[in-house]
């Protein structure tokens, strides 16, 4: 992160001192750190690349509302959903670099770049991490009315009658939709389509309907009508059960080894906003996690808060880009 913001954001220090070599008067000094003292001084947008109703919808606007509170200024998601996350990723990506104008994302943001030939942004310079958000299970999901009580049992029955069955995904790049993938071609299931929609909350709203007949998605989206009986969890695909659900077995205990995916979330700046505005809301962000009833209520909703920082953060992302990139050439997926 450290080259992005000594290339793209001017810290304080430094605007004075370019101030003062340009002769600039001491008004000017004042204005310049007023604006940093006031930010925010107009509403944050939480740019989010998915539709209403999936895991990092659901977040975005619990964080919202959190900092809104916290702070006593005004922060408002906007989703933009499509083309598996680039449409909201290269928006935020070309936004003014003011700081009004913020990305919440998911794993999707490092796995495109295995995943498509080529993206409308770059992963690696067009942003800089402010912080790590909370972490979900990904999960299998089916109608409760579905004969199949497990994973292979449902696989069976796609064997069986190939042309019957269908699994909704959120979009393509989401590490839900990618665990399908894997799960096809480790059990040799072409026929097994993939109806991909804009967010988890559009592909659980397809299991509901009876449109689809498999979800692979998040566990929040899921949840509460798993909760509620309508629907069952075969399998949960995190290192370990999900303490809400204990007799749902994780994907390694049902024999697939190495099977673990999870949704996580995190927020991200775009590369040239200045290093205070960034530091603000990083500091900010983390104090609304440390709230035991923030904790709580992402726990409600399916997740667990993972506070970290920037630098922390950011390590993590560009380190899964090269693991992602792996696991779609090994998994032989086709690039888009």
């Amino acid at each position: 992160m450290t080259t992005f913001t000594a290339r793209s954001g001017l810290s304080r220090r430094r605007i004075i001192k370019g101030a003062l070599a340009a002769g600039v008067a001491a008004p000017a000094l004042l204005r310049v750190r007023t604006a940093f003292a006031a930010y925010p001084e107009r509403p944050v947008k939480i740019v989010v690349a998915n539709t209403p109703g999936g895991p990092s919808d659901i977040v975005a606007r619990i964080v919202a509302a959190a900092l809104q509170e916290q702070t006593g200024k005004t922060f408002i998601v906007e989703n933009r959903g499509g083309a598996g996350g680039n449409i909201g990723f290269a928006f935020a990506a070309h936004s003014e670099p003011d700081g009004y104008t913020i990305l919440l994302a998911t794993n999707a943001y490092s796995v495109n770049l295995g995943l498509y030939k080529s993206l409308p942004f770059d992963p690696y310079k067009d942003f800089v991490g402010i912080s790590e958000l909370a972490t979900s299970p990904n999960t299998f999901v089916v109608r409760s009315e579905l004969p199949a009580k497990s994973v292979k049992e449902f696989i069976a029955l796609a064997r069986n009658e190939p042309d019957k069955y269908n699994c909704a995904t959120p979009p393509i790049g989401t590490t839900p939709q990618i665990q399908l993938e894997v799960l096809k071609i480790r059990e040799n299931l072409p026929k097994l389509a993939d109806v991909v929609y804009k967010g988890g909350g559009d592909a659980i709203a397809a299991l509901l309907a009876g449109t689809a007949q498999l979800s692979s998605g998040s566990l929040p989206p899921a949840a509460p009508h798993i909760k509620a009986g309508t629907l069952r969890c075969l399998a949960v695909t995190g290192e370990e059960r999900w303490p809400d659900l204990p007799d749902v077995p994780t994907m390694v205990e049902e024999g697939y080894k190495d099977f673990v995916f999870a949704t996580d979330t995190f927020l991200l700046a775009p590369a040239r906003v200045p290093r205070e505005m960034v530091s603000w809301l990083e500091a900010e962000t983390l104090k609304v996690l440390a709230n035991p009833d923030m904790k709580d209520k992402l726990y409600k909703q399916g997740f667990l808060v993972r506070p970290k920082g920037a630098k922390e953060e950011w390590a993590r992302v560009v380190k899964e880009i090269d693991m992602f990139k792996d696991i779609i050439d090994k998994a032989g997926i086709p690039k888009l």
